[in-house]
């Protein structure tokens, strides 16, 4: 069926009370999907829609759902399964503002990483409306707290994405749980259109009507899609330049591993970018404060795994990196889709390793969009951008007046030492980017390490670490190399104790994220975070003001304050631990809980606690 063009609100046979509410909201027109989808649910069609992330598939099944759901029926009446517990919330929270005016519709978002109590209470007080991951879902209908047989609308949000994290059974579970009925509709949202998801169609919807309003896996004609040859040695380094040169306003950085994620996110904090990081480990709570700062530009990278960053819509976003290649060329679509959305522009760039060429001409075929390759930045080039930004603000900094006594220094500098005027301004500019010269400056090799080297064994995985800046050769402290002991850091002189530790499941990237944002610390200042049961150790190479440490002491992590306090050694008889290092539980706890700040370090063998490890296809909730 064709997209329509000039159709109205008011054409698609919405009730009026949810018309009224869309004009308060600001819609002037449906989308193509909305179009097409909404007159068809209305009349009690099933759907399958066709349709890349930000086109609207929200509003194109949440407004006829509405009007399908009686109120007066306190009971679950419609049903959304959604992949992520974040597109969980979207959706829910954009279906509460379409029912402002349709008084007694109650609409509740299960997810797991939650408590059951809020879930179970608003399922028992009538809620109509549904919206959920299927893992929790599940448990719910096991527990005995939802009943499903009177749902009026089944809703499969992000199917293909549901299928590709290993949904499926659960998807036939929750469907096999509903009574058959005639009168049931059931609609089918995706991004593509893969043979998979040609059968789930098959089995669950009856004779439906197909909305695509664009070719399968497509990208939006505003993104420019591009690619650079990184090994794999050489990825930090090639971000770092990347980010350092970008004109956008924010970028998200895609990898593949929660652990991924805390490397890379505390490695360009720790460069001095504004970043955090989200995966399935971090507490909604804290998603929702790294999202706010996002959106407020008190943030502007952001790193995250595939499954964290659904749903998510930043319009501020507008560099896309794909720091790892996507194990499924669909997943691509998917990422890049995070800018480039509702016209916008936007950018793409994936990092290939040499031996990757071949995923290279997959996603190509797939999306029907040739990539351009690009060089990274090299560091002449980061440092000139970097500077360019800096002269562009003197100017200003000239009208603000009061620069007296710089130019008498300055001025004496030359005339004692017969420097040239040129040489003093460009010595003093490359000072105020951080360039102090090529002999102390290993990001000019090639390498993208600023101070800190590390050793990897030939899978990349992390060894040791030296942090003596200028050095050739990465090099590891003798106590390191047998396995055991600190390595030598004497530049982090001060230590600092914060009261979050293993007990709280915290990682060493919330942490770093926490200090470097809260307390507008230098990343690079940064040096060993120790995680113990109860608290944790980190080291400092200067030590903190009083109004720092009660910025920093405020921050949350893990849902808790950090209340950071200057470490004063082992607690006497009656505090949280007896002895730290010398006890012999907490010292056996201290050595298999040690970290650098790249969450790095002795692996943690103490898997004794549910869902620490679990081995073959894993069950999200």
């Amino acid at each position: 069926m064709d997209a329509m063009t000039s159709v109205d609100f008011s054409d698609l046979n919405l009730p009026t009370p949810i018309l009224d509410v869309i004009r308060d909201l600001g819609f002037e027109e449906p989308t193509p999907i909305q179009a097409e989808s909404i007159p068809a649910l209305i009349a009690g069609r099933d759907v399958v829609g066709v349709a890349q992330t930000g086109t609207g598939k929200t509003a194109a099944f949440g407004l006829p759902l509405l009007s399908l759901i009686n109120a007066d029926d306190h009971f679950v009446q419609a049903i959304v399964l959604a992949p992520t517990r974040e597109l969980a919330l979207q959706s829910a929270k954009a279906m509460e503002d379409f029912s402002a005016n349709l008084p007694g519709i109650s609409v509740i978002a299960v997810y797991g990483g939650a408590s059951y109590g809020p879930q179970i209470k608003a399922l028992k007080s009538g809620a109509q409306i549904v919206v959920g991951t299927p893992g929790r879902i599940i448990d719910l209908i096991e527990k005995g707290h939802l009943q499903l047989d009177q749902v009026r609308v089944l809703v499969l949000d992000e199917a293909d994405e549901m299928l590709r994290m290993g949904f499926a059974e659960d998807v036939e579970t929750i469907a096999a749980t509903m009574p058959e009925s005639e009168d049931r509709v059931t609609a089918l949202f995706s991004a593509t259109m893969p043979p998979a998801i040609e059968r789930v169609a098959d089995q669950y919807l009856t004779d439906p009507v197909r909305v695509e309003v664009a070719p399968q896996a497509t990208t939006a004609d505003t993104l420019d899609q591009t690619y650079a040859i990184v090994p794999y040695k050489h990825k930090l380094g090639a971000l770092s330049r990347v980010l350092a040169t970008r004109d956008e306003d924010a970028a998200i950085v895609f990898v593949r591993t929660r652990a991924d994620v805390d490397d890379v996110s505390a490695d360009m904090t720790r460069r001095g970018f504004k970043t955090a990081g989200i995966s399935g480990d971090v507490s909604q709570t804290e998603r929702e404060r790294i999202m706010r700062r996002l959106r407020d530009g008190s943030l502007d990278v952001l790193i995250a795994t595939d499954v964290a960053a659904r749903g998510l819509d930043v319009e501020r976003i507008g560099l896309v990196v794909n720091f790892d290649v996507p194990r499924e060329p669909d997943a691509y679509v998917h990422r890049v889709g995070r800018t480039g959305r509702a016209g916008r522009e936007g950018r793409a760039l994936t990092f290939f390793t040499p031996r990757e060429r071949g995923r290279l001409r997959r996603i190509e075929k797939l999306t029907g969009t040739p990539m351009t390759e690009v060089a990274i930045p090299t560091p002449r080039e980061v440092s000139q951008v970097r500077a360019k930004r800096l002269l562009a603000t003197v100017t200003d900094r000239i009208d603000a007046g009061r620069l007296d006594l710089y130019e008498e220094l300055i001025s004496a500098l030359v005339n004692e030492s017969e420097l040239e005027i040129e040489d003093v301004a460009a010595a003093l500019l490359a000072l105020a980017i951080g360039d102090r010269g090529p002999d102390a400056d290993p990001d000019r090799r090639g390498t993208g390490r600023i101070r800190r080297e590390e050793v990897v064994d030939d899978e990349g995985n992390f060894i040791a670490a030296s942090f003596e800046e200028g050095r050739d050769t990465p090099t590891m402290s003798k106590s390191r190399r047998r396995g055991g002991g600190r390595p030598v850091e004497s530049a982090f002189s001060h230590r600092y104790r914060i009261e979050v530790g293993r007990k709280d499941n915290v990682k060493p990237g919330a942490i770093v994220g926490a200090i470097t944002n809260e307390g507008g610390i230098d990343g690079k200042d940064l040096g060993r975070i120790d995680i113990l049961p109860t608290f944790s150790l980190v080291d400092m190479a200067t030590p903190l003001s009083e109004d720092q440490l009660e910025l920093i002491g405020r921050a949350t992590v893990a849902g808790r304050e950090l209340r950071i306090s200057e470490d004063k050694g082992p607690r006497k008889e009656g505090g949280p631990i007896k002895k730290y290092g010398h006890a012999k539980k907490d010292f056996k706890q201290k050595r298999r809980g040690s970290f650098d700040r790249h969450g790095k370090g002795r692996p943690n063998f103490d898997r004794g606690r549910k869902g620490q490890r679990r081995f073959g296809q894993k069950r999200f909730r």
